[in-house]
């Protein structure tokens, strides 16, 4: 080990090395489902153990918030689902954006598999679920089955690494895009109640608010944040879901960067040049204007150069997987199984239709949307993915777990007696879901083997 090795062992900050798992542990793509997983176990454990009545506790302790006569006041369930879930459209909403914009929906060619797979994927389990339940009281969950859980079902692929074909990741990534925006319209169409037109129209003018912000150059985040809270109000106020505002805000944030490749590089050329020349390499630079300088320019240049919409979903991606989505799992998935508690009845049509939707109708929908698809020539059939591996993905898309228990809550009053029985249905469809979507794809062959 020579002098310049000891010199950088000696720098290295002990806290980096206490962190360096959990960075590690971040970086993997399923841990937000591995989270998503340990947050629904402690659910269903509190919930059926003898403090199950601290849990009913903890999901109605009333929130207020407010100053003077405007006071918002809802038990924290609802300030889960309503507002933090908002936040969570709202990402969904940045990738929407950014698929449309330069991902895998960029063109109707490249889209269109995805886009005919995920339509199948909606439409046929709502069917099933439809037909199950036909003429009874129960028939407004037709929604709960359409959904997919991105998280896990990303989650179970990526378990597999490197014996599935990258194509086969993007393919179920761009129906998981498609179907989130499906269900978004399905929240907004079918399961908004009581809309008050004038509040509506309040924060449209909120939302008009936004586009010119984005119009006139604004980059700063605070303007949007204040803007988008107003029509998340209003929203929330008018009748129709507040999450949908979370999509709108989303659509708002800028894209494009303030300045060119070209004039970034030569700027921070002589923004670094400014910097060595500001003085001695090992001074402190607290007290040094100049290096001071030369580094608020470059941070200046680096924000100019990075698109807002991409800086904001980084950033905002770590929140929502480790934190919003395990506290509204916590809060949904916590079912009593005991008679005191409802019980559940696996035989009840709202049982039956979401998993067999989830199952059957999931499977059938996205691998016959898919087939007609390219027999059509809409579509062509990606050359590294064989039969097997639409097989094993339309089985990861009936993972509909955090989507699927949102919807629940949207189609139903929390005092129904159909709440129970759907996310003991959406758990156990998910769960089945992975554990077959993962055989079918661990026994097609290597990813390699497929490319020859």
């Amino acid at each position: 080990m020579n002098k310049d090795e000891v010199e950088t062992k000696r720098d290295d900050p002990k806290i980096d090395k206490m962190l360096q798992p959990f960075y590690e542990f971040v970086k993997i793509e399923s841990s937000g489902g591995l989270v998503l997983i340990l947050a629904t176990i402690i659910a269903l454990i509190w919930a059926n153990s003898p403090w199950g009545y601290v849990y009913e506790a903890f999901k109605n302790i009333p929130v207020t918030v407010g100053v003077g006569n405007f006071v918002l006041s809802k038990p924290s369930i609802l300030w889960i689902n309503d507002g933090l879930m908002a936040v969570f459209f709202f990402l969904v909403g940045l990738e929407i954006k950014r698929e449309v914009m330069v991902g895998e929906l960029n063109s109707f060619r490249q889209a269109s598999l995805p886009i005919f797979a995920a339509i199948g994927g909606m439409v046929v389990p709502a069917l099933v679920y439809a037909l199950i339940n036909a003429g009874t009281n129960s028939a407004d969950g037709w929604g709960i089955p359409m959904a997919t859980d991105i998280a896990f079902s990303l989650g179970v692929l990526s378990i597999l690494g490197d014996r599935v074909p990258l194509s086969l990741k993007i393919f179920l990534t761009a129906i998981a895009i498609v179907d989130d925006i499906g269900a978004i319209l399905v929240i907004a169409i079918f399961y908004s109640s009581g809309i008050s037109l004038w509040i509506l129209g309040l924060g449209m003018l909120f939302f008009v608010c936004m586009i010119l912000l984005n119009r006139l150059g604004v980059r700063h985040p605070l303007p949007y944040l204040f803007f988008g809270f107003l029509m998340w109000l209003a929203f929330l106020k008018s009748g129709v879901h507040a999450t949908v505002a979370g999509v709108l805000a989303a659509m708002t944030i800028p894209s494009s960067t303030m300045i060119c490749c070209a004039d970034f590089l030569g700027s921070m050329r002589g923004h670094l040049m400014e910097y060595e020349l500001g003085g001695d390499k090992n001074a402190i630079t607290l007290s040094n204007k100049q290096m001071l300088s030369a580094l608020g320019n470059m941070n200046r240049d680096v924000l100019m150069a990075s698109p807002p919409l991409k800086r904001i979903e980084h950033n905002l991606h770590y929140y929502v997987a480790f934190g919003i989505m395990p506290i509204f799992a916590l809060a949904n998935a916590g079912i009593n199984f005991s008679a005191e508690g409802g019980g559940v009845d696996v035989f009840h049509p709202v049982s039956l239709g979401i998993f067999f939707g989830l199952i059957v109708g999931k499977v059938s929908g996205i691998c016959l949307a898919s087939w007609l698809a390219i027999k059509s020539g809409m579509a062509e059939m990606p050359h590294s993915l064989m039969p097997g591996h639409f097989l094993g993905v339309s089985l990861l898309a009936g993972i509909g777990f955090t989507m699927s228990m949102f919807i629940t809550t949207l189609a139903w009053d929390t005092s129904s007696p159909f709440i129970v029985d759907a996310k003991f249905s959406i758990l156990t469809a998910s769960a089945v879901a992975g554990v077959l979507g993962f055989l079918v794809l661990r026994s097609c062959p290597l990813a390699t083997d497929c490319a020859k």
